[in-house]
């Protein structure tokens, strides 16, 4: 049977009795159903994880540190506008297994869903907890970065330097065609409909390359899933 990961942002150190959050509490007794005495391996977040024993409900007894690490070397920077409901989810469910540092949600002309306020805030802790829940399936150990949503034309104007690439299916450019050898890599897909002709045009002043994803047109939820995978196998720690 796999040992459970639980996401904890506590200070891990061995030896200590260690009091787990509410939500940890929470998924311990009503999902996993654990024992006083299961084992646990216990992680923070920011790459640390540790052996555990389950105390009771809400405590547990940090072991000693693992030594394991599922971090990409490719350091991948999503900016996903932002598609209605379940495909959002979706989108930052296989974000985080397959390997991304960063995520920054964006609004733009043909996002379906206007997200501001109170409202914005809520569906942030909703995201963060998908982050935590994916990092616990897939066995990371660090948090990819959850940025706060952003217009299009701001997010494009605060990125660093890197290999900057939008989705267009118009685009003249393939994976296969870019220079090899990157380790930090930013990756801008649109929401349903995809992004206006302006906002390519947009991103390509920001020295975005217009890459194509083959001949045929996906959904915003699986030209992400694709792009990383590829990205992933071509430059990260698949294939």
């Amino acid at each position: 049977m796999q040992v459970p990961r639980i996401y904890t942002p506590a200070l891990l150190t061995a030896g200590k009795r260690l009091e787990l959050d509410k939500r940890a509490a929470r998924h311990i007794i009503t999902v996993l159903r654990l024992k006083p005495g299961a084992p646990l391996i216990l992680f923070d977040g920011r790459g640390n994880s540790h052996q555990a024993t389950l105390a009771h409900s809400s405590e547990a007894v940090v072991g000693q540190q693992l030594d394991d690490t599922t971090e990409s070397p490719l350091q991948i920077h999503l900016i996903q506008a932002i598609s209605r409901g379940e495909r959002m989810d979706y989108v930052i469910q296989k974000a985080v297994e397959l390997g991304v540092h960063r995520i920054t949600p964006v609004l733009s002309q043909r996002c379906m869903v206007k997200l501001k306020g109170e409202r914005a805030e809520k569906r942030l802790r909703h995201w963060q907890g998908i982050i935590i829940s994916a990092c616990e399936q897939c066995g990371r150990n660090r948090l990819p970065v959850l940025s706060e949503i952003t217009p299009l034309d701001a997010a494009l104007s605060e990125l660093e330097h890197t290999l900057k690439m939008v989705l267009d299916p118009g685009g003249q450019q393939t994976l296969r065609s870019l220079p090899p050898q990157h380790s930090r890599v930013t990756l801008l897909i649109g929401p349903e409909g995809g992004l206006a002709d302006e906002e390519i045009q947009q991103a390509q002043r920001s020295e975005f390359v217009s890459l194509r994803m083959g001949p045929r047109i996906l959904r915003t939820e699986s030209a992400a899933v694709a792009a990383l995978s590829a990205l992933q196998t071509l430059w990260g720690d698949m294939g």
